[in-house]
């Protein structure tokens, strides 16, 4: 295993037993702000949904990704590849509810808000909860 995925699945075992911050319905309460107000991004993004973050846990998140519905879907962390490649590691990080179904984990070359080349990590809220943000 490379050490930048090594540092990943390293992250990834230290979420299960964090605290959730259980914010079920969007917006959520400050410090987190709407991301499409934050960046020149759109408000709603498939497969991530309408995105908040506390502007203080950048690059890393969490994010919060919102349905259509202003339902929580997804936590999502945005993990520098070029911080992993350091051995940066990412502890502590929360949930936005306890319970995650599924996680997605991809590459990404940067967007506004994150510009460097950065990991995915999308944990999913609910059975259904893919669906509710796809589009």
């Amino acid at each position: 295993m490379t050490r930048p995925l090594l540092a990943l699945a390293l992250v990834l075992g230290t979420l299960a037993p964090l605290p959730a911050l259980s914010q079920d319905k969007a917006p959520p309460p400050a410090p987190y702000a709407k991301v499409s107000d934050l960046v020149k991004l759109p408000e709603f993004l498939p497969g991530l949904g309408t995105l908040y973050v506390d502007p203080a846990t950048l690059p890393a998140g969490p994010f919060l990704g919102y349905d259509h519905d202003g339902k929580l879907a997804a936590t999502i962390y945005m993990v520098p590849i070029e911080e992993l490649q350091k051995g940066t590691a990412y502890d502590g990080l929360k949930l936005g509810a306890p319970d995650v179904s599924s996680a997605d984990i991809y590459y990404n070359a940067g967007h506004p808000g994150v510009e460097k080349p950065h990991v995915h990590v999308v944990l999913f809220h609910g059975a259904d909860a893919k669906d509710r943000i796809a589009k």
